[in-house]
């Protein structure tokens, strides 16, 4: 099993670069950073700096859209940072939330998404790409690769990580629910030909190591706000029994809306809706050997990486107890 640590880019930049560092040292092999550049600093110009801070750590968005950055654009950034640092990037990719809530715009078409993929990805890999009708290509780019990495909840956006991406993202971990997801993604793959075992899987959500259940539960509790707002999206979408298990929509029937000027961040009003019981299931919190075991389960069920959501008050201790108790063990 890989880890990975999610950040956020909040100044100063240099943090975020060090904190990366000390990750790859703690045995983590994936960086990851939020990609809102209205909310926080721009990423790519971090992940040059990342990328020279590190040795063999893969980088990359969790995650970007297709609406903020024009798609040639962002196989150009993806491109170069490998010609740079070699082929260490990972194209972390949704339809968007608050990249482009925040400007007053909504997220894409599932039908948008997957051509952007294809579209980066051919860009990214220095094969030709159609372009509404004009044939593009990066005519630098040698021996490019470019894993292109999908989140997803929904039945059909599922399906769509199971048709075409290299990747799953599940930004929840939940075991249930999991489990209900990857077997989605899975038989997608398997009946467009592709060996569903290709694809692989990363669950991210907050981890907070300590005993105090309570305060750890206040930090994260953030998340469930975050993952409510793609839930309703999927309630306006299919209802709430239109096969959407509903273990993921129950508990945002209390949500009246969202405030992103505290997206991502401990202390949300807007999440006050969101139950301990959900905190619990959706995050990793409690002393290490609770870790160990939910990631065991999560490991059994199929899940190749479990990327750390770090955003509450014990960033650095979580990542050293990390490092030292729980990803030796999962190894």
């Amino acid at each position: 099993m890989d880890f990975g640590v999610v950040l956020q880019t909040d100044p100063p930049a240099s943090l975020v670069v060090e904190r990366m560092r000390q990750a790859e040292v703690l045995g983590f092999t994936h960086g990851w950073t939020f990609d809102s550049c209205v909310l926080w600093q721009e990423p790519f110009v971090i992940y040059s700096r990342a990328l020279a801070a590190t040795e063999r750590m893969r980088i990359g968005p969790m995650v970007t859209n297709p609406r903020t950055r024009d798609w040639t654009v962002t196989a150009s950034l993806f491109a170069t940072l490998n010609d740079m640092h070699g082929p260490r990037t990972v194209c972390g990719i949704g339809r968007g939330d608050s990249a482009v809530r925040v400007t007053g715009g909504k997220p894409t078409t599932l039908a948008e998404l997957g051509e952007a993929m294809a579209v980066i990805k051919d860009l990214a890999e220095g094969r030709e790409a159609d372009l509404g009708g004009t044939p593009v290509r990066l005519p630098w780019v040698r021996d490019g690769h470019l894993p292109v990495w999908m989140g997803a909840y929904g039945p059909k956006a599922l399906e769509l990580a199971g048709r075409q991406a290299d990747g799953f993202i599940l930004q929840l971990a939940d075991p249930y629910l999991t489990r209900w997801m990857v077997e989605h993604v899975r038989d997608a793959a398997r009946r467009s030909g592709r060996d569903p075992g290709a694809v692989t899987v990363c669950v991210a959500a907050p981890a907070y190591v300590g005993d105090d259940l309570a305060h750890a539960r206040e930090q994260c509790r953030w998340f469930g706000g975050m993952v409510g707002n793609h839930v309703a999206d999927l309630v306006a979408r299919y209802g709430e029994t239109g096969g959407v298990p509903a273990p993921l929509t129950d508990y945002i029937k209390g949500r009246e809306g969202y405030d992103y000027a505290h997206h991502g961040r401990a202390g949300n009003a807007s999440t006050d809706f969101v139950p301990d019981e959900v905190v619990d299931r959706f995050c990793l919190l409690g002393p290490p050997a609770a870790h160990r075991d939910r990631l065991a389960e999560l490991r059994d069920i199929g899940v190749d990486q479990f990327a750390v959501y770090a955003m509450h008050d014990a960033i650095d201790e979580t990542l050293r107890a990390y490092g030292e108790q729980i990803i030796p063990a999962l190894r």
